[in-house]
């Protein structure tokens, strides 16, 4: 079951990781919903491993370049035009999650808002949080983690999230060695981080998708239901009125 449809681009070296969310707003009425609800969820589970394992390969790969700066007094221009690179797929793969988070979050609210039997049961959830707030409370924990973690290289959140101003960033900390290393360190530490809180984000869709698909198979058997007593009145025998009888009401 799905809660929505993000486009996800994963090469395997080099290039970006880009999405693009169901706008739940938009969608004009609850049959649309129920739709998307009913979908394979099987790529959204896909498309969080593969960023998960790609956050991985970042981790990994920075750690390499991390042990050759420490052998050197600097990395050369064509070595540091790499860390940027994995730099900025590790930026992205962080506001990848954030979309999908804030994408699930959104749809939980909207769910509950159209349908009552829906809004009943996500109240039975542990803690007594429906979805959405849990969603925004991992989101919260996200942004803190990779705030502190930039903090160490004299960078903020806000840098981080323009594209433009990471680069710049990254420019100026290549300009020594020192900011080399606080560069790899923070993009180290990140990676780190983003391998953990995608976890967490996966094992949330999941048990998201297990209350979901309970809720929709309720809703099929009303639908089932519906659609059987509409075919045994169809299909009802019409008893023929015998000759001479006159059609009037009894009382």
């Amino acid at each position: 079951m799905c809660v929505l449809a993000v486009s996800v681009a994963l090469p395997a070296k080099g290039g970006s990781v880009t999405g693009a969310a169901t706008e739940w707003t938009q969608l004009a009425n609850n049959a649309e919903l129920v739709a998307i609800l009913e979908s394979s969820g099987i790529q959204v589970d896909n498309q969080l491993t593969q960023i998960s394992q790609l956050a991985q390969q970042i981790q990994n790969q920075l750690e390499i370049y991390r042990t050759m700066l420490q052998n050197t007094a600097s990395l050369p221009v064509h070595v540091w035009g790499n860390v940027e690179a994995e730099l900025q797929r590790l930026r992205e793969i962080t506001l990848q999650g954030e979309g999908m988070a804030f994408t699930m979050g959104n749809a939980d609210a909207i769910l509950a808002q159209r349908f009552p039997d829906y809004a009943k049961l996500r109240q039975e959830l542990p803690r007594g949080q429906a979805f959405a707030e849990t969603y925004e409370s991992w989101s919260n924990t996200n942004r803190q983690t990779v705030s502190t973690s930039l903090r160490v290289a004299g960078l903020t959140a806000e840098q981080f999230e323009d594209e433009e101003a990471t680069m710049r960033s990254l420019r100026r900390l290549s300009e020594t060695a020192d900011g080399q290393m606080k560069a790899l360190q923070v993009g180290h530490d990140i990676a780190v981080e983003q391998v953990s809180q995608l976890q967490k984000l996966r094992t949330l869709f999941s048990q998201q998708m297990t209350m979901s698909a309970a809720w929709l198979q309720s809703e099929q058997g009303l639908r089932d239901l519906a659609q059987a007593r509409r075919e045994a009145f169809f299909k009802a025998t019409v008893r023929e009125i015998p000759a001479g009888q006159k059609m009037e009401p009894r009382w």
